[in-house]
């Protein structure tokens, strides 16, 4: 979790949707990205009159970075207005709606993250290639990391002693066992494990994905809000 979230790993989730079965064949190589410029309604279709399912701020609730979503569909209505299917944060896990492309700026990456849970380890992607591999602590039993489709909403560096520190990068995801945690939504986060431990490779959080120190500090550099992270479970690997 993260501050208001605390971070003995968790920031809330339901249980994740479509998990992976095994390795992805392929990686997608770039994934485009929606910033959203001020808020926006996220509805059920794309259209006016559509049923509103969510509303998302124009900045994140812990950084006060701009909203960024992965966009996976495209839309024109009458008049010519664009839509666009994103990612939604917050649950259910793996919810999608479409907001107006109007008052977003348009990105693209090149990174993605994949965690495998039976193997424990997290890979790190940039144009389709993996460029790192860790080791990592994972959910244990009574509270799973969950499984599905999500995204960093925002990287929060932490207090110095903080636990999880000495960096968060917060998921759209949430636990599908702690609907709050420490004061926060039961936010599920890839962290360090500053006054937590745990041994790498090992299922002993609250659901979040601990790093070392090294790798979490490697990650926080690199990873944008809005970067793609798939958690599923594949066949075990030596």
């Amino acid at each position: 979790m993260l501050f208001g979230l605390t971070t003995m790993c968790l920031l809330g989730i339901t249980a994740g949707s479509a998990a992976a079965r095994g390795i992805p064949a392929r990686v997608q190589a770039t994934q485009e990205l929606a910033v959203l410029l001020t808020a926006h309604g996220a509805d059920r279709k794309p259209g006016a009159g559509s049923t509103q399912i969510s509303f998302v701020p124009a900045e994140r609730p812990i950084t006060g970075e701009q909203t960024t979503l992965p966009v996976i569909g495209h839309s024109t209505g009458p008049g010519g207005t664009r839509w666009l299917q994103v990612m939604l944060p917050g649950r259910p896990d793996g919810s999608t709606g479409w907001i107006a492309q109007d008052g977003t700026r348009k990105l693209m990456t090149g990174w993605r993250i994949l965690v495998d849970l039976a193997a424990r380890r997290l890979r790190v992607y940039r144009e389709g290639r993996t460029v790192r591999t860790f080791q990592a602590v994972i959910g244990k039993p009574s509270t799973p990391t969950p499984t599905g489709q999500f995204f960093v909403e925002e990287t929060v560096q932490m207090p110095v002693g903080h636990p999880g520190g000495p960096y968060a990068l917060a998921l759209s995801a949430r636990s599908n066992v702690l609907q709050e945690f420490e004061g926060g939504p039961g936010q599920i986060a890839i962290h360090g494990r500053d006054d937590l431990g745990g041994t790498l490779g090992g299922a002993e959080s609250h659901g979040c994905i601990r790093l070392a120190t090294a790798n979490i500090d490697w990650l926080a550099a690199r990873i944008d809000p809005g970067t793609p992270v798939k958690i599923y479970t594949g066949r075990p690997t030596s």
